[in-house]
C-alpha cells in the first residue's frame, strides 16, 4: 500500500481545523497508509532578529530531517516551488508514492523552512503565490492529496 506522510511544524488548535483534517485523513485511508507528524514550533520573541529566526529554522530542520527515512520521496511546500494543476499533482503523487519509502510532504513554520530541508526535498511545491495560515494549508494539502487519488482512480469527486 502507498505510504503518505505529512510532517508539519505546529499543532491544529481550533476544533474546526481538526475536524476538517480528520475528515480527509479518514477519506485517505482508502487510498494509502497515511501518517501525520506534528513537530513543535520553536518559540521566538515578539520581534526576533534574523539570527534568532535562522536558529529556530535550523532547530526545526533538525527535527524534520530526523523524521525522513532513506528511500522517502520528499515534497517541500515553499513559495519558490513549482505550481501544479490538480491533475499534475495527481500524477505526481501516484508516481512518487510508488517508491519503497513514503511520499513525505513538509509544511514549515510561520517563519518558513530552513535551506537544509529544501535541499533534501526531491520536489519543491507551491500551492499559490499567496500566504496561507499553516493550519489552513494542512487542510488544503490533505484535501488535494485526497483529490489526487480520486483523479487517478477516475472517481466523481474531482469536478
Amino acid at each position: 500500500m502507498r505510504k503518505v506522510k505529512i510532517i508539519c511544524i505546529g499543532k491544529l488548535k481550533e476544533s474546526w481545523w481538526q475536524n476538517a483534517f480528520t475528515e480527509y485523513e479518514k477519506r485517505l485511508s482508502g487510498f494509502c497508509s497515511f501518517e501525520l507528524c506534528e513537530l513543535n514550533e520553536v518559540r521566538l520573541p515578539e520581534d526576533p532578529s534574523e539570527k534568532e529566526i535562522n536558529a529556530a529554522l535550523n532547530k526545526e530542520a533538525s527535527d524534520i530531517l530526523s523524521r525522513i527515512k532513506p528511500g522517502d520521496r520528499v515534497v517541500a511546500l515553499c513559495i519558490e516551488g513549482k505550481g501544479m494543476s490538480s491533475e499534475e499533482f495527481s500524477r505526481m503523487i501516484i508516481k512518487e508514492s510508488s517508491v519503497a519509502g513514503a511520499l513525505v510532504f513538509i509544511i514549515g513554520s510561520s517563519c518558513g523552512m530552513a535551506k537544509a530541508v529544501k535541499d533534501r526535498a526531491d520536489i519543491k511545491l507551491s500551492f499559490s503565490g499567496m500566504t496561507f495560515p499553516h493550519q489552513m494549508m494542512r487542510v488544503i494539502l490533505a484535501e488535494q492529496i485526497y483529490r489526487g487519488f480520486t483523479i487517478s482512480e477516475n472517481r466523481k469527486y474531482h469536478k
